[in-house]
């Protein structure tokens, strides 16, 4: 059984494959927040801003087989030339995605991408993977094709990740996450200067913005 909260086609919004049309699919549930504000305070990841609680969302539900899920995110791909891709991200993607999974996206032409905090094995097969480690919880993945760091985490500052071999290492600047997205957000202004800044002073790393959240699309 594969619960996800919501399945939608957009543009990927940041990091390496900013601007490639993609279905997301957010799979429920994370294992460093419960999604309920009255747990937020004692959660791993306080600053999470998505709803991935429950099975309701958009193109949401419950599939009993990969075969199911795969058909179903194949559904919300345009009849037009281009490579499928597929995101899957969450909550904490890893949790449920497996190589059945994997394989059935395959079967039907995807490439898939994953959006994972790192703290879990990562199946075999995936052809895009984005770690973003969260706080002081435990990165268990050693290598990527990016790392993307929500800036600034006392507890997950650059330094920390090293050791991880990726192809491309992201700063993303971190939001109130009950601000809205209109672009007035005063905490993420300052986090935007406090990133630009460490990428100035450290080239290794880049700057990556919500682009989906300037553009105004999910």
């Amino acid at each position: 059984m594969y619960k996800v909260k919501e399945a939608f086609y957009t543009l990927q919004g940041e990091g390496a494959q900013a601007g490639r049309a993609a279905v997301f699919c957010r799979f429920s549930k994370c294992n460093l927040w419960t999604g309920r504000e009255k747990d937020r305070a004692t959660a791993v990841c306080n600053f999470c801003d998505t709803d991935f609680v429950g099975t309701d969302g958009q193109n949401g539900g419950a599939f009993e087989t990969a075969e199911a899920l795969a058909t179903h995110i194949h559904s919300l791909w345009p009849d037009a030339p281009g490579a499928p891709y597929v995101v899957c991200t969450g909550g904490e993607p890893l949790l449920q995605l497996d190589e059945k999974l994997i394989g059935a996206f395959h079967q039907r032409g995807f490439e898939v991408g994953v959006e994972t905090n790192g703290t879990l094995p990562a199946p075999a097969g995936i052809d895009w993977l984005c770690v973003s480690p969260k706080a002081d919880a435990p990165v268990v993945v050693k290598a990527c094709d990016e790392l993307k760091l929500v800036y600034p985490q006392s507890k997950a500052m650059p330094e920390r990740f090293s050791h991880i071999n990726a192809r491309h290492f992201f700063l993303s600047p971190m939001a109130s996450p009950s601000a809205p997205d209109t672009g007035t957000d005063p905490i993420k202004q300052s986090n935007t200067r406090k990133a630009t800044n460490y990428c100035l002073a450290h080239p290794r790393w880049r700057l990556t913005i919500q682009m989906h959240k300037i553009i105004g699309i999910d």
